[in-house]
């Protein structure tokens, strides 16, 4: 199921995956950003699940914004997987 995240305090404004399961995949980043890591990080959590997306590349942080693009993503995923599973 594709999901659409409406991100906090970051250059990108949204970002939308598709969720199978515990599997995140084609992720998309929209609405701005550093072009460098808008590419990087989807193509290093394809395939990965909620889980591992977290660990991986959770509270991370982008100067002093407190978040990243890449932590959005992992709050996004966690979101998503928790309401899929209610």
């Amino acid at each position: 199921m594709e999901y659409i995240y409406e991100t906090e305090n970051t250059c990108s404004k949204k970002i939308s995956f598709e969720l199978n399961g515990n599997i995140v995949t084609n992720v998309k980043y929209m609405g701005g950003g550093c072009p460098g890591n808008l590419q990087a990080v989807p193509k290093l959590v394809e395939g990965l699940t909620a889980e591992e997306i977290e660990k991986r590349i959770g509270g991370i942080t982008c100067g002093f914004r407190g978040t990243s693009c890449a932590n959005e993503l992992a709050k996004a995923v966690r979101k998503a997987y928790d309401e899929a599973n209610k």
